[in-house]
Formats: C-alpha cells, sequence, structure tokens
C-alpha cells in the first residue's frame, strides 16, 4: 500500500469504544464513543445507537460536553439510562426516552454515580455510589461532610491500615462503595448496604443485580482491619430484608474473586476466584453458584486460560466470554454446565460482549493495525459481520505497514511468540533500526490490539522495525508459562529478549549498531535490568519503571510480594536484591530516557528519580520527563503528546544514521 505515515494526532484523533449493551427486544446496541480533543485535554463521551442488524448506520444520541458511560436499558427498551459527568458537578444518573426528548436527569447527589441497572419491575434503578457508613443516604449530611473534606486546609492522611493508596488515590477518608435504590416516580434514594464498612473495592467496584432484582452479589473483603492480609470474597445481598451473605469461598482464607454476574435466567450466579490476591500467575477459575441450592461448580477446571467478562445468553443456557491465547483475545462459548469451551472468534483482540435476545452476540474487535469496532457473530459461530465504521475515512488513506505473528526459541530453549511491525515500504534487503517494547503486568500480554499508550504502529511508523515480545511471564500461554519467572523476574524474561532480538539480526534486515528497547512498569524494570546486563542496545526508555525491588514497598499494592520476588523484604532481603536492577548501577552505560507520572502510586515516582540521578551520577547520557498530573497511565492527550514526542525524539537521537552525536542530552 502506498499511503500516508501514521501519526499521533491520528493515534489519538479516533474513537475509543466502550462496552456495548444490547436491547432487550434485540433492536439495538447503545454504546459509548469517547473522543480526546487536545483542547480540551480530557476524554469526551458521547452515546451512540446502533441497529443490531446492521440495517441503518448508527445514530448519535448525545453532544454533551462532558462525558457519558455505563448505559443501560429498561426492561420494555424504552428508555436508556446512563451515567453523565456534565460541567462540574459529580457524575450523575440520566434517562433518555428511545420514543425522542431530551435526557432527563435522575439523581442530584454531591458524589459521582458509577453505573446503574434496571430492577425487573423498571420502576427503580440500582446504581453504584461512594458515602461514609455512618452517612449511609442521608444526603444532606453526606454533602455537607464532602465540602468539610473539600474545605480542610491540612488535606492530612492518617491511617493505621495497609490500604493507604491505590493507583492515584488515598484511601484515609473512610468513604466506601454502596450500591443504592432510586425509586424512578419519588426519586428517593436508599442506601442498599446501610452501615456496610470494610475493604469493597480496589480500583473498581463489582458488583451486578439479579434479574429479578431480589439481590445484588458484589465482593467484600472477608478479613479484619488492619487488612495485613486481605481476602475479597464474593457475597450476596437480600434486597427486600437487607441480610448479606457470604458465598463459598473461605471466611478470610486469602481468595480473590472477580466479576459477579447473574446469568440472564437468574439461576446461577458466575465469577472468577483466584487462589491468591496478589499479582498471580494462575487463571481463575470460572465458578458457577447456584442460587436455588447453593452448590458451587468450577466450570473451566483444567482450562488453562483465563476466561474474562463472561455473559449468558437469554435463556441462561450457555456462556460467553474472552480469554487471551497466544497474543490474542478470543471470544468463547460453554455450556452452563461447563465442558471445553468453543472457539468462537479468533482474534485480533475481542472485548465487551453482549448477547442480544436471539442468542446473537455483539463485541468490540481491533488488531495491531486496525482501531476498534463494533461487530456480531451468531452463538454457533459462522462469519462476523462488522457494524461500524467510526474510523474508516481516517485511515483509509494511511499507510500501517504490516503485522506479523513470529515465533523463536526463547529462554531455556522454550518457544517465545512475539509481534513483529513492519514499516511501511518495508525492504528486506534493507537495513532497519530495531525497537523492542516489553509490557507490563508481568503477567499480561501484548496482543494483536490496537494499543493506545503503546502504539506499535507509531513506533514502526517511524521506521522502527517494531517487536513486541511476548516473553516468559506473559498471560495466555498457560500457567506454567506465567508462573516460570516467579522469584526471579528478570531472569527468562532477559534471556527472551536477548533471543528475540538475535532472532530478527539473523533474519538480515535490522542494523544491529541501531537497536534500543522501550517498556513500561514491568517492561520498565526489565529495562533498568537490561541497562545493567548489556550494552547492546543504542539507547533505553523506561517508563513508570521499578529500579530498587525494597523500593517497592512504597508500592500501593503490596500484598504478598515475596512470592513475586523470591522473599519478602524482611526475611531475606539479599534475596529480594539479587534481582533488583538497582545492584549492577555499577554496569550502566547505556543512554537513558527516564518517564513517570508523579501521581503514580503503583510504581513511586521515586523510583525514576532513583534511576535518573544515578545515571546523572555516573555520567551516563540521560533525560527525565515528570508529569505532575498523571498516574502510571500517562492518559491526558496534551501529555501523551509530549510523551510520544520526546520518546520518539529520544530513540531518533540515537537510532537516526547521524547516530548519537546527533545532539547532547
Amino acid at each position: 500500500m502506498n499511503g500516508r505515515r501514521f501519526t499521533f494526532e491520528d493515534l489519538w484523533s479516533f474513537e475509543r469504544l466502550g462496552v456495548p449493551a444490547v436491547s432487550p427486544d434485540g433492536r439495538w446496541v447503545a454504546l459509548v464513543a469517547t473522543r480526546y480533543p487536545r483542547e480540551e485535554n480530557r476524554g469526551v463521551g458521547d452515546l451512540w445507537l446502533v441497529p443490531a442488524d446492521g440495517g441503518e448506520k448508527p445514530r448519535r444520541l448525545t453532544w454533551n460536553a462532558g462525558s457519558e458511560k455505563a448505559p443501560t436499558w429498561s426492561g420494555d427498551s424504552r428508555d436508556l439510562a446512563f451515567v453523565s459527568k456534565r460541567g462540574e458537578d459529580p457524575a450523575q444518573l440520566y434517562r433518555l426516552p428511545m420514543a425522542g426528548g431530551e435526557a432527563e436527569p435522575l439523581t442530584d447527589l454531591p458524589v459521582a454515580v458509577a453505573g446503574a441497572k434496571y430492577f425487573g419491575d423498571g420502576r427503580r434503578i440500582a446504581f453504584a455510589a461512594s458515602t461514609w457508613p455512618d452517612l449511609g443516604d442521608d444526603m444532606e449530611a453526606l454533602k455537607k461532610r464532602v465540602e468539610e473534606r473539600k474545605e480542610d486546609k491540612t488535606q492530612v492522611k492518617v491511617t493505621d491500615r495497609r490500604l493507604l493508596r491505590y493507583w492515584d488515590e488515598y484511601r484515609t477518608d473512610g468513604r466506601l462503595p454502596h450500591v443504592f435504590e432510586l425509586d424512578l416516580e419519588s426519586r428517593k434514594v436508599r442506601d442498599l448496604m446501610p452501615g456496610l464498612d470494610g475493604l469493597l473495592s480496589f480500583m473498581s467496584f463489582e458488583w451486578d443485580l439479579s434479574p429479578d432484582g431480589s439481590q445484588v452479589a458484589f465482593l467484600a473483603n472477608t478479613t479484619e482491619p488492619p487488612w495485613q492480609r486481605v481476602s475479597m470474597e464474593l457475597h450476596v445481598l437480600e434486597v427486600e430484608s437487607g441480610e448479606i451473605r457470604r458465598v463459598g469461598g473461605t471466611g478470610g482464607g486469602h481468595v480473590r474473586d472477580t466479576g459477579p454476574t447473574y446469568s440472564a435466567d437468574g439461576r446461577y450466579l458466575l465469577f472468577g476466584r483466584k487462589a491468591h490476591v496478589d499479582v498471580s500467575p494462575d487463571p481463575s477459575p470460572l465458578m458457577r453458584y447456584d442460587t436455588r441450592n447453593g452448590e458451587i461448580t468450577d466450570l473451566t477446571g483444567d482450562w488453562d486460560r483465563q476466561p474474562s467478562r463472561w455473559r449468558t445468553t437469554p435463556d441462561g443456557g450457555t456462556v460467553v466470554f474472552h480469554a487471551q491465547d497466544r497474543g490474542r483475545s478470543n471470544l468463547y462459548a460453554m455450556p452452563i454446565d461447563g465442558g471445553e469451551p468453543r472457539l468462537l472468534v479468533r482474534g485480533g483482540a475481542t472485548g465487551g460482549v453482549d448477547v442480544g435476545d436471539d442468542g446473537r452476540l455483539f463485541y468490540l474487535r481491533d488488531s495491531l493495525l486496525e482501531p476498534e469496532e463494533l461487530w456480531s457473530v451468531g452463538i454457533d459461530g459462522g462469519e462476523p459481520r462488522r457494524l461500524t465504521s467510526f474510523h474508516d475515512e481516517r485511515v483509509r488513506d494511511v499507510d500501517f505497514g504490516t503485522a506479523e505473528d513470529v515465533t523463536f526459541e526463547g529462554g531455556e530453549g522454550d518457544e517465545v511468540q512475539m509481534w513483529v511491525l513492519h514499516p511501511p515500504g518495508f525492504d528486506p534487503a534493507k537495513k532497519y533500526p530495531l525497537v523492542v517494547i516489553v509490557h507490563g503486568g508481568p503477567h499480561s500480554a501484548w496482543l494483536d490490539t490496537f494499543h493506545y499508550r503503546w502504539g506499535t504502529a507509531l513506533f514502526s511508523a517511524q521506521g522502527y522495525v517494531t517487536a513486541a515480545v511476548n516473553f516468559h511471564g506473559s498471560s495466555g500461554f498457560g500457567r506454567d508459562f506465567a508462573a516460570s519467572i516467579q522469584g526471579e523476574h528478570a531472569r527468562l524474561p532477559f534471556l527472551d529478549v536477548t533471543k528475540a532480538t538475535d532472532h530478527l539480526l539473523e533474519r538480515g534486515y535490522v542494523d544491529e549498531s541501531r537497536m534500543a528497547v522501550a517498556g513500561g512498569s514491568f517492561g520498565g524494570y526489565l529495562v533498568s535490568w537490561i541497562l545493567g546486563h548489556t550494552d547492546r542496545y543504542a539507547a533505553l526508555v523506561n517508563h513508570a519503571g521499578v529500579y530498587d525491588l525494597m523500593g517497592q514497598s512504597a508500592s500501593d499494592y503490596g500484598w504478598s510480594r515475596g512470592r513475586s520476588y523470591g522473599a519478602e523484604a524482611w526475611e531475606d532481603p539479599e534475596r529480594v536484591d539479587l534481582y533488583s536492577p538497582s545492584r549492577y548501577a555499577a554496569n550502566f552505560t547505556t543512554p537513558t530516557l527516564v518517564l513517570h507520572g508523579e501521581l503514580d502510586y503503583r510504581v513511586p515516582v521515586t523510583q525514576g528519580l532513583q534511576l535518573y540521578n544515578v545515571l546523572q551520577g555516573k555520567g551516563v547520557r540521560s533525560r527525565i520527563v515528570i508529569f505532575p498530573n498523571e498516574n502510571h497511565w500517562i492518559s491526558r492527550p496534551q501529555a501523551a503528546e509530549i510523551w510520544w514526542r520526546e520518546v520518539l525524539g529520544w530513540l531518533d537521537r540515537h537510532l537516526g544514521e547521524g547516530g548519537e552525536d546527533d545532539e547532547a542530552s
């Protein structure tokens, strides 16, 4: 293809699609398409209505200057409720009649609403919002306390509990998510969990409402403060009586349940159950709780992949879900009674599935070279059908190059997979600079997906061969492959990156003098390890990377790091230090760009500062970029533009034809 080069402006002009919601009558699919205009410097999401049969063009429903989220249908398909952020006030619940008219505000609370579900009678809506357990649904008192906290000039943070902060928020004010009930006629709001205290969520509050509205399923920790250990377990609330009971589990046995979801007929409650709460390579089997007799069944058993976002068909007889497999995210189906999952759609990357009244599936799909769109497929498989074309006009004249699925012999002789992107106009007879990118996690993977933070196509558009390596520890390749790095995080991934580089050099089109490695989070950790163990690369890029394993005691999520590091810091500090990149600082010579968000509580900004100051002290060519208002991810358009400018500028400086002497840092 002969076309223009893909740019940052292209990347950030694309809509990012939210999870689709199919109307109960099966006629429509509602979803949010979010734009990120540079001048707004934030996401602006609007509701769209897509005909389920694909017979008409999608129709935009809202033109909000803020952002819409979480569309949910009334049982008769006449109304669409959604969460909307308008102006400076917290996000509230709105309702839009499908017969026509403006969106009607349903709530006016002093706190933000976060998702909603209609009761079966259509007269009430359940939604999640935060409150203090002693205030519940006393909205006047809640408003007063929120204002008092804002006006506090000290903003001091005090706790004696282990959970001090999470992601980019402090968790010391005692506010917790609860599920509320809104009566649509009286507009009265009732707290369905009055007085409930404890640890109910980390990043997001996971809950579901049964189809008949009689129960709320949610996750809650079962251990006592100060939460030296946690066990996030499934609970069921009886809406009428307020009774709460734990579902199975161990009552403090340190498991991690996920994704409570009722079957469409209400008989079963599906959820995932992981045997550890820490960062673990173990897949979470899909569990089924029978609401009639309390029996719990493991549906996926020995299946060595990780189900996610499960849903059932309207008759409740079939479960559909996504799972990663060898660098792709596929769509699967299986009987509600268990059995071997059946492949319905094989990647690139599928996500956000919902099920229509006739069993037809609606899901998002993208690939390394294609932005996401809405697709549909029958429950029995067949040819998938694309229903939207949000990006067709903008990519029509863009040359993305090509992508290749490559396997090679990695560490210990194991087969390792990677995605290799060739730049536009690629000629294997020529020599190209190489950029190897390493993912975070570590138990995640580079998928055949259109990544917005680590846009592989944007690297290759600069003329680089780009290799996204799914090293040992990556998910989607089986439990043993993921667990192989426990206690020695760097050893096998470093071998895999080394052997990936060797494999591409053997192909003959990579210039050995112009190679770089870039990564974030665990990928940044691996970049720091590479910095101390080889000088074969001309440049390195370290975003939000771990540099000192002992320093990760300051991370927001510190439960059971000993399983990952080989020992706890207070038990065997020398064992922890063995795989800490900081131990090998004497070997640092490669020019390194360091980038970090100051609100990053997962990998605290001190990790980046330590690395940078060591590099500067040693006289190693280095540069640091600190983003005061960003967290572990760089998510705002203006900040992302700077991030890409710095990263691509650094690579060009050291991989360009003139080499690193083009410009001093």
